[in-house]
């Protein structure tokens, strides 16, 4: 089991975004309870479901609620955590619990999670072969990097008898965890977001559901192997600095994503892709 959380260099964009979100994010201090209600509420998401999803509440229900609604787009899941941390935005919405507990422990954050919103089903998709089994022997299959997002990865490669994992392997789970691989599969470790810009060049890759849907794959549909929603762990999360888990505007915010308008809105559009979690 790898102890140490992979994470990849913050982009340069990601890096200019950070500053941004500190010159107009609110004062941490200024959190929890005593949280001003009439001051917009920043969010840090990833494109696609979670920005989409809060644009849709900030366009259809904020307003009637109260709420005032400030959407930060990122594309990587290092600057989510740390701009809520350093008090630079309010919250943010791109990852699951155990993703969150092993950057805390790795980074000395003090995030925690609010709410359980949605679940992004990880799959298996490959450009070259139309079913798992026709993976050949020695077939290069890429993988996320980050830590859980890779044991989650072979988690699914192992439900699906395509390996087999060592006894006690956990949500950490890293290729050394293999107990067997009967087609001798070649493991790329890749930065998530990276996944699908690589299939191409690979014989097929495990990708997270939100970039899956940034590159125009139907996880329910295009999917050699997908994930079930039945018991899983990896539930996408609204979280927050602790300590401001109280304040209004969060609360509310989270009122709103688990409303029945939000739970239609994500079964209309995503189709299966993306499941509600509440």
């Amino acid at each position: 089991m790898r102890n140490v959380l992979k994470t990849t260099v913050v982009t340069a964009t990601a890096a200019g975004l950070a500053l941004t979100l500190a010159a107009c994010g609110s004062d941490s201090s200024t959190g929890g309870a005593s949280a001003d209600p009439n001051k917009a509420l920043t969010v840090v998401a990833s494109p696609t479901p979670h920005a989409q999803i809060l644009q849709y509440v900030k366009d259809n229900l904020a307003a009637s609620a109260g709420l005032k609604l400030d959407i930060k787009v990122v594309n990587d899941y290092v600057t989510p955590n740390t701009s809520v941390q350093d008090g630079s935005a309010d919250a943010n919405y791109f990852q699951h619990v155990p993703y969150l507990e092993e950057f805390n422990k790795k980074n000395g954050t003090n995030v925690v999670s609010v709410e359980t919103v949605h679940l992004e089903p990880l799959g298996l998709y490959s450009k070259k072969v139309k079913a798992v089994t026709e993976l050949a022997d020695g077939a290069q299959v890429a993988l996320p990097n980050d830590a859980t997002n890779e044991g989650r990865a072979l988690k699914l490669l192992a439900d699906n008898n395509v390996i087999t994992l060592k006894s006690g392997a956990g949500v950490t789970a890293s290729v050394q965890d293999i107990a067997s691989n009967p087609k001798n599969l070649k493991f790329k470790e890749l930065e998530a977001a990276q996944l699908p810009r690589a299939l191409p060049d690979v014989d097929a890759a495990v990708i997270n559901g939100n970039y899956a849907l940034e590159a125009n794959l139907k996880p329910a549909t295009d999917a050699l192997i997908l994930e079930k929603a039945e018991g899983n762990p990896y539930a996408n999360i609204l979280a927050v600095k602790k300590g401001n888990e109280s304040d209004p505007r969060v609360k509310k915010l989270a009122e709103l994503l688990h409303s029945d308008q939000v739970k239609k809105y994500i079964q209309d559009t995503f189709q299966g892709s993306v499941i509600p979690a509440f």
